[in-house]
């Protein structure tokens, strides 16, 4: 059985460590600029519905070219900490997006900074593009976000905070469109799902696109008449479009959890409700992922969170038996209500460290509590 070569002892250690293990090799990390010698900009990988908001600036040939804000310095970084400046924040989608209304709640001062897709705002906060990002990783009814629990593994960023945002549907439409002249319906397939009921009853087709405020700048900015969207309130006053119908999901409780990502972790405290978020790799073997469980109960740890994910680079891993078997490599991410400055959850990473082939903790930070 494989155990962990070093050995971690206080939470900043744990935080900042790379977990090597005898018998595999180290995950390489992600260097840093701190202080980058030019500005970066992201090409837009949209198609025509990513084009910029002000349709006046449509001959311009910049306009596939989102640019972002000039990267901060360590010193003007802390500083605009210090002074109450506003913090730059990454979040995918455009504007009107519920992902810009989750950066604007965990940062009511800030300036959203919008991104084509998931892995441009992981990059922009590792560029010193933003300070930090904000991107959905769970829905109370679409389940987890893989993409996002995946890109978590890529890059080196850190967990800082959660924030959960309550998801309440429009049906909108342009001014002058009544509900019986819509034919069909554009929005985010999880959201076209969250409404399906809805939108059955009323008999609209339904067609996919990358988000629910795209759907509704689409519709706006082609002044269709047959097609409508399900996106936010906010979406609908940001391009100008009527609300018919509010509050369309099939059910109430639609939620929301958003991650707060930045190139540092914080501090983790004992006084507030704190989570902690971690990743791990385990061997094949009977009882192994309930050894790996069972070092939190032991010491009356809650889970709030347990996923599965493919290891991508051994899928398939050969069985220690002779029948020439294979069996699937899983990485497990695991959030638990502990904070990593507390002695009993020191204690269980380090007890599942004795049989975890890799193990990384992504983040120790405060529970958002607003919605409890």
């Amino acid at each position: 059985m494989a155990t962990a070569t070093s050995i971690v002892r206080s939470p900043a250690a744990l935080l900042f460590a790379k977990v090597t293990v005898s018998g595999h090799k180290p995950t390489p990390t992600i260097q840093i600029s701190r202080f980058p010698s030019k500005r970066s900009c992201f090409t837009a990988l949209l198609s025509s519905l990513h084009d910029n908001n002000n349709d006046d600036d449509n001959n311009n040939n910049n306009n596939n070219v989102i640019s972002h804000p000039k990267p901060l310095s360590s010193s003007q970084l802390f500083n605009s900490v210090s002074n109450g400046s506003r913090l730059r924040v990454a979040y995918q989608g455009v504007r009107g997006a519920y992902s810009e209304a989750a950066a604007e709640k965990a940062y009511p001062n800030c300036e959203a900074v919008p991104c084509d897709q998931f892995d441009s705002a992981f990059q922009a906060v590792e560029k010193w593009l933003v300070d930090r990002a904000v991107l959905p990783i769970e829905n109370s009814l679409g389940g987890s976000i893989h993409r996002n629990y995946d890109l978590l593994l890529r890059h080196s960023l850190h967990i800082v905070g959660e924030v959960k945002l309550a998801v309440q549907h429009c049906l909108v439409a342009n001014h002058g469109v009544q509900l019986e002249d819509l034919s069909r319906v554009l929005s985010h397939p999880q959201a076209l799902a969250q409404c399906e009921n809805t939108l059955t009853k009323i008999g609209l087709s339904r067609e996919a696109v990358d988000d629910t405020a795209l759907a509704a700048k689409h519709v706006a900015l082609h002044k269709l008449k047959d097609t409508g969207a399900v996106a936010s309130s906010s979406a609908a006053k940001i391009y100008g479009l009527n609300i018919l119908a509010q509050n369309i999901q099939d059910d109430c409780d639609n939620v929301t959890r958003f991650l707060i990502l930045a190139r540092e972790p914080i501090i983790p405290g004992i006084h507030n409700p704190f989570k902690t978020s971690i990743v791990f790799s385990l061997e094949e073997g009977p009882g192994v992922l309930f050894k790996a469980l069972a070092v939190f109960a032991l010491r009356q740890i809650n889970l709030t969170k347990i996923e599965s994910r493919p290891l991508r680079n051994q899928p398939l891993r050969a069985a220690d038996d002779n029948n020439g078997s294979k069996y699937f490599d899983y990485l497990f991410y695991v959030d638990f209500e502990a904070s990593m400055a507390e002695e009993r959850a020191q204690n269980a990473l380090r007890h599942l460290k004795e049989f975890a082939t890799f193990l990384r903790v992504l983040g120790s930070y405060p529970v958002d509590t607003t919605m409890m």
